[in-house]
């Protein structure tokens, strides 16, 4: 049967399994748990803050540099990639602080559509007698 395939559908009811073995248990094994997204976004808040005195302590630690080296080539070079690094490292400050906003948001969606599922499930449930 090369080149032919074979597709199965799966249904919800396929999920609770035979004899209470791996996937038995009724509905218990589509749960959702905000730990994972909270983490990161307390990942990306720490990386936010971190970064925050990175500039700074960038440019403290050119001063004085340009003292006695005018005319250097390589001055304008250590310039240039110096501005280079500030706006890499203020991008990705941005991005840890955006990240961590949208982490928390996808945590609260999906905790609202679980609940907004399981609801649905217990109406169905109520009308066919728990069936």
């Amino acid at each position: 049967m090369s080149g032919v395939a074979v597709v199965s559908r799966q249904r919800l009811s396929d999920l609770g399994g035979v004899g209470g073995g791996a996937g038995g248990g009724g509905g218990d094994e589509l749960k959702h748990s905000d730990g994972p997204w909270l983490q990161a976004a307390g990942g990306a808040e720490s990386l936010h803050t971190l970064l925050g005195p990175v500039r700074t302590e960038l440019e403290t630690a050119h001063e004085g540099v340009v003292t006695g080296t005018a005319g250097l080539e390589a001055l304008a070079e250590l310039r240039a990639v110096r501005e280079s690094w500030q706006r890499r490292i203020e991008a990705a400050r941005g991005e840890c602080g955006s990240l961590a906003g949208k982490l928390r948001a996808v945590a609260r969606a999906q905790g609202a559509t679980n609940e907004t599922v399981k609801s649905s499930f217990a109406r169905v449930a109520s009308r066919t007698g728990g069936q």
